[in-house]
């Protein structure tokens, strides 16, 4: 049975910080602290189970300096599958620890299929449905998972009905941030629209069934903050979905390209920050306490600049 909706979770957050930042988990190895590197291959060895358990330490190490300040973190969780079943292991214990810490978490793991696996991916993500919710951990779910609407709308369904009944969220790629983006999302379709357009608008169907309290559905878009112009014309399409705004910060997008993804009143986005908050140290010979400062002040750094943002929405 559904709990609160994520998306009103996440406005409600949002505006208790006053803050519209959600920090990016994308741990690589060879950028992690050295003393990070070092205490994982003392406890596992210089194998797979240590890189695990380096991006692990990483990870909580980001939790407990960003918890008190964004309302999310993003986890990306190819960077943790690299290595293998302990990766995937230590993806799920940074879930938990970071839920644990009072943030809401988005699994950025992009999938989409159809029928059955489409559903067993919902299972593994958001989680199961009765009788099989009986043999799961209920808290060791995502509140949120990025998914991929190329296969169309029976592709997602399974992914919306899993939201809506656990009182989970989506966010569906619909304009993403990186430079090939328009090779496909900008081809004009025999209607005369984008692609990237007729995903909006699958996207506004699926989750016109599904709105909060907050006035926004279950089931978000994903749009980059590097086509600033895309990004405001979507915003005008889809009044009642959340966005999910990567493209912030190291892609190269500051306040200005993000203010088009907010409705007036600073409503309605998510902006995500990764690498430029994560590696905000000034070396991998950083020390625990640099580290964690480092990451913070790079935190609250980018909490100003997206409070005025969101403010020019007014």
């Amino acid at each position: 049975m559904a709990g609160e909706p994520f998306v009103d979770r996440l406005v409600r957050r949002i505006e208790e910080l006053e803050n519209p930042l959600c920090v990016g988990i994308d741990p690589v190895l060879g950028r992690i602290p050295a003393h990070i590197r070092e205490e994982a291959a003392r406890r596992h060895g210089q194998n797979e189970r240590g890189a695990a358990a380096a991006l692990y330490l990483f990870g909580a190490a980001v939790v407990d300096a960003v918890a008190p300040l964004v309302p999310a973190v993003k986890l990306q969780s190819a960077f943790f599958e690299a290595y293998g079943g302990a990766g995937v292991e230590a993806f799920w214990q940074l879930v938990l620890y970071a839920r644990q810490k009072g943030l809401l978490v988005i699994a950025d793991a992009k999938r989409g299929d159809i029928g059955s696996t489409a559903a067993a991916y919902a299972d593994a993500f958001l989680g199961h449905e009765a009788p099989v919710s009986a043999w799961a951990d209920p808290d060791r779910y995502a509140d949120a998972l990025t998914v991929n609407p190329y296969l169309g709308s029976d592709a997602l369904e399974p992914f919306v009905k899993r939201a809506a009944a656990l009182g989970r969220g989506l966010f569906v790629l619909v304009k993403t941030s990186n430079p090939g983006a328009a090779e496909l999302q900008d081809q004009v379709l025999l209607s005369g629209e984008t692609l990237a357009l007729q995903a909006a608008k699958l996207v506004d169907a699926l989750g016109a069934k599904h709105v909060g309290r907050s006035g926004f559905s279950a089931v978000g878009a994903v749009v980059g903050a590097t086509y600033p112009e895309d990004l405001a014309r979507l915003r005008a399409w889809l009044p009642h979905t959340f966005f999910l705004v990567p493209g912030y910060g190291a892609q190269g997008a500051g306040a200005a390209e993000v203010a088009g993804a907010f409705l007036p009143g600073g409503r309605g986005a998510l902006v995500v920050a990764a690498r430029s908050i994560i590696y905000a140290f000034s070396s991998e010979h950083a020390g625990p306490e640099e580290f964690r400062a480092s990451v913070a002040a790079a935190a609250r750094s980018a909490a100003l600049d997206l409070r005025a943002a969101a403010r020019r929405a007014t």
